[in-house]
């Protein structure tokens, strides 16, 4: 508390001299109403006078300090102040480091585009390094001075920039743009010449501000990797973490973790000497900035021997804990460089070795686009992962030749229980599989038995009625009627089953044959209009204006049609109509779709409903007649037609009933789908 009290008199005072020395400028240039620029329109809280902006600015900066606030913030508002209070288009605060520049900017929006505003921060470096250079920069008119490339790179013609600085050191640079020519007044320069001072204590700040962030960020990325590496993760991912973390902390472009594979592990002892061992480098993890063009060969598949590379040679033939090289491009011409590094593109490399007592395991490779003064507590950080990584790599290695004799020692026992799994694997396929044949025989042969005698049953009853003497007329008829009722369904469920049989087994051959859609359809349609005159039940048939040439099975297409009109009648709500629709599809095929109201078909036996002997719950309850065999047959019959079938069961739009749908669909020539 006691050194702001100091700083914030030291402020006061330093402010009220200036404002004496401003006045006294006043009386020679009362404002600025004297530039030569149109004024930039700005809020009423900057429409002061321009000697009133040096003790605004060292009130902010103080009032910063003070309360302990953010001095970034204020830099936002002492660019506004100064760019609206001197009416140019621009204003640029800058911070260079061995990074980068942070910069803090303000433009007049309706003087400088978008395109300019970016246009003007990517080449600021230019305005920056001149001001760095010649420690003041006043042009009125930069086409008529020494400097005319900025103006070449930059949308401005008028510049007045300073540089800042605190205890002796230069840390920022104030610019100050116009996008035409001006003449800067000497109330103009002595003002910001006395305001850089205020600013350059808020630079200081934050400078301080950064580094401490900068120490806080490289302590969190120690951390996690250190916990990376506690919980056993994989070395190719600590090191990918290290690596990113790097970019994140050092803002570099391009990071590698280079493994050292020599050719006498012998020669891995480190030491001070000339002798170049025999070493190759692979890259083993990398990060970069900007992706890789895909037709360039990847890093990660490169390698180079160490004695094509000067830079590794001298890594390799010392003990230092770091190499660093501000600029690749100022060694000696006759210094080879391994491609990887580039040195054209990435100029500035730091090395620093991976190692175990003593033994060089490989290299972190730190790079960056421009030359670049590496910091001493950025190659501390870069060295403290470096032992991190190495630990890593001993780690796995160790663990890797533990694992290597456990597997050895375990690798004979591992094959014997693989063989004895593999063995009771394929018995209890075995045994499963036989009791499913088991299971499926039991449930036909329960089916069948029901299937045949119930039918036998009525008809044995029939003869024994048939036998009594004193019979009428009337009830032996009746008698013989269900006698050759039952006789002709035992006959269609034994033919039914050998048909299947026949299908199942690909034993039946085509029989091709032009069939006439219409009177096929119509033929089957009178029919059922008869059968089912008693239940009420209508058949509408929807057929197109032009039927094309149908060449298939003409008996099996038949069977197929009345399979499904039976199954349509049985199911139907009585006094309701079933859909009879042909259609004509892409591809030469021809759909049917015949659908009824009725009862619903569960998700559940949806997908079972063409299985043999399957038949919906409720439907024997309900004394449903059938015998389980129609749509087993149906599906064979549209497959031997090399045709497809599909079922639906979804609700009507009263919600009450359900709309069943088969549709088939036919090839149109049979003959060519079967060549």
């Amino acid at each position: 508390m006691e050194s702001q009290e100091v700083v914030g008199r030291v402020m006061d005072v330093v402010n009220t001299t200036r404002e004496e020395m401003i006045r006294l400028e006043s009386d020679r240039l009362p404002s600025l109403s004297t530039h030569s620029l149109d004024p930039v329109p700005h809020s009423n809280a900057f429409s002061s006078p321009l000697a009133s902006v040096e003790s605004t600015i060292g009130r902010k900066i103080t009032q910063a300090l003070s309360r302990a606030t953010r001095p970034d913030a204020i830099l936002s508002e002492v660019v506004t102040l100064l760019g609206e209070a001197y009416g140019v288009q621009a204003c640029v605060i800058s911070i260079p480091s061995a990074s980068g520049s942070f910069q803090t900017a303000w433009f007049a929006k309706s003087h400088v585009s978008g395109a300019q505003q970016k246009e003007i921060l990517s080449n600021y470096a230019i305005v920056e390094a001149e001001t760095l250079k010649h420690t003041e920069l006043f042009i009125s008119d930069l086409t008529l001075s020494e400097i005319t490339y900025v103006f070449k790179a930059l949308p401005i013609r008028a510049v007045m920039s300073l540089s800042t600085l605190f205890q002796g050191q230069t840390n920022g640079v104030v610019t100050l743009m116009c996008t035409q020519p001006h003449r800067w007044t000497d109330l103009e320069i002595d003002t910001l010449t006395h305001v850089v001072d205020q600013i350059a204590i808020a630079i200081s700040q934050i400078s301080l501000q950064q580094k401490v962030a900068k120490q806080a960020q490289y302590q969190a990325l120690l951390r996690e990797v250190t916990m990376a590496i506690q919980n056993s993760l994989d070395v190719p991912q600590v090191q990918l973490m290290a690596l990113e973390g790097l970019a994140r902390s050092l803002e570099i472009d391009q990071a590698f973790v280079l493994r050292a594979k020599f050719w006498d592990p012998r020669q891995s002892i480190r030491s001070n000497g000339d002798r170049i061992p025999k070493v190759r480098m692979m890259i083993d993890s990398e990060w970069r900035q900007h992706l890789i063009d895909p037709e360039a060969e990847s890093p990660l598949s490169q390698s180079f021997w160490v004695a094509d590379c000067g830079v590794c040679q001298i890594a390799v033939r010392s003990t230092a804990k770091s190499f660093v090289f501000d600029n690749l491009t100022e060694l000696p011409a006759e210094t080879a460089i391994a491609p990887i590094f580039d040195s054209e593109k990435m100029p500035a490399l730091m090395l620093v070795p991976l190692e175990s007592k003593n033994r060089l395991l490989g290299f972190i490779a730190v790079q960056q686009s421009r030359s670049r003064h590496w910091q001493p507590e950025e190659i501390e950080l870069v060295e403290l992962l470096s032992a991190q990584i190495s630990a890593a790599i001993i780690q796995t290695e160790t663990l890797r030749q533990v694992e290597s004799l456990v597997e050895e020692r375990t690798a004979q026992l591992q094959q014997s229980l693989e063989l004895q799994a593999k063995l009771y694997e394929i018995t209890r396929k075995q045994i499963e599989k036989l009791r499913e044949m088991n299971q499926r025989m039991d449930e036909f042969l329960s089916t069948l038995s029901h299937e045949l005698r119930t039918p036998l049953t009525s008809m044995m009853l029939a003869i024994r009625m048939l036998r009594q003497a004193n019979l009428t007329p009337d009830r032996r008829q009746q008698y013989l009627n269900i006698l050759e009722q039952q006789c002709a369904q035992e006959t269609s469920l034994i033919n039914d089953l050998l048909a299947l049989q026949e299908l199942e087994t690909k034993q039946v051959a085509f029989q091709l044959q032009k069939v006439d859609l219409k009177q096929a359809i119509d033929d089957l349609s009178q029919s059922f209009s008869q059968r089912w005159a008693s239940k009420g039940l209508a058949l509408d048939v929807k057929l197109p204006a032009r039927l094309p040439v149908f060449n298939t099975d003409r008996d099996s297409f038949q069977r197929i049609v009345l399979e499904l009109l039976t199954n349509a009648g049985k199911y139907a709500d009585p006094n309701s109509t079933v859909q009879l629709q042909v259609t004509v599809q892409p591809g030469q095929q021809i759909k049917l779709a015949l659908s009824n109201i009725g009862s619903a078909i569960s998700e559940e036996e949806l997908p079972h409903i063409f299985e043999k002997f399957r038949r919906c719950q409720g439907m024997t309850q309900n004394a449903v007649p059938g015998t389980g065999l129609g749509l087993a047959l149906v599906k064979s019959l549209v497959q031997h037609l090399n045709g497809t079938i599909e079922a639906t069961s979804v609700t009507t739009s009263d919600s009450q009933s359900y709309e069943t749908c088969f549709t088939v669909t036919l090839p149109q020539n049979l003959e060519i789908v079967g060549a």
